[in-house]
């Protein structure tokens, strides 16, 4: 490629970037307004980092501390410095997970794992049990959704609220013409570990350290997932050795 396609290329993809960046995904999929499951009911809302209310800032702090402390050990206190300032970052969107207690609502859905667009109508009642931080950014000069934190209370886990969650991630990704959904694991969390690579089919990227170097990866705690739609970013995200 000449010098003026690279600039140009490049000025494309920080366009990309910013359009997707102003844009409130809660509105482009109905249908993952709201999702329903054995007689509860849940519903999203969008949020930016640098509009936090005091009310989400405490409670995105004390959950990730309730299910990220143990993994983390001794890096924890550390750890958790980085996290406080990126949750508030201008750059962070995030889809917060409200359960509804409006029993009209409960009954909605006889189904399990049932999504719609049916008309909840959030109360003070409801309460927060989760949510996804991700950003639109570049890695390796690939356009990418990256996905920073996904807490739910452990009390509303398993009943497939990850996966509904993820499948939008994905959704909002390809809709703003993103090349990858890329996320960071810790070793430790097995069943994260599991949850991405076995039921979401989500691989180790050639960016994460055990493949960029096996003796840099060894003294990580983390891996890189990545799960790919674009083929050009294949060569960049997926290429390398294996661990």
């Amino acid at each position: 490629m000449s010098r003026r396609e690279i600039v140009e290329k490049k000025k494309a993809i920080s366009e990309i970037i910013k359009s997707a960046s102003d844009r409130d995904h809660s509105s482009l999929f109905s249908q993952f307004r709201h999702y329903h499951y054995n007689g509860h009911s849940f519903y999203l809302k969008s949020g930016r980092g640098d509009k936090l209310s005091s009310k989400l800032k405490h409670y995105i702090q004390n959950i990730l501390k309730i299910n990220m402390e143990r993994v983390y050990g001794s890096e924890w206190q550390a750890e958790e410095k980085v996290k406080r300032k990126e949750m508030v970052s201008p750059e962070a969107r995030y889809i917060f997970v409200y359960e509804t207690v409006d029993s009209d609502a409960n009954q909605m859905s006889e189904s399990v794992g049932k999504r719609g667009s049916q008309n909840v109508r959030p109360s003070e009642k409801d309460t927060i049990v989760g949510f996804v931080h991700f950003r639109f950014t570049l890695e390796e000069e690939v356009p990418v959704l990256y996905v920073y934190e996904l807490q739910l209370e452990p009390r509303v886990q398993g009943k497939g609220l990850g996966n509904f969650l993820m499948q939008l991630i994905e959704l909002i990704a390809r809709e703003n013409r993103m090349s990858a959904v890329v996320l960071t694991v810790q070793k430790e969390n097995l069943l994260a570990m599991n949850f991405y690579t076995s039921k979401l089919r989500y691989i180790i990227s050639s960016i994460s350290p055990s493949r960029v170097n096996q003796l840099i990866g060894l003294e990580r705690s983390y891996e890189i997932l990545c799960k790919i739609f674009v083929d050009e970013a294949k060569a960049v995200l997926e290429a390398g050795p294996n661990p």
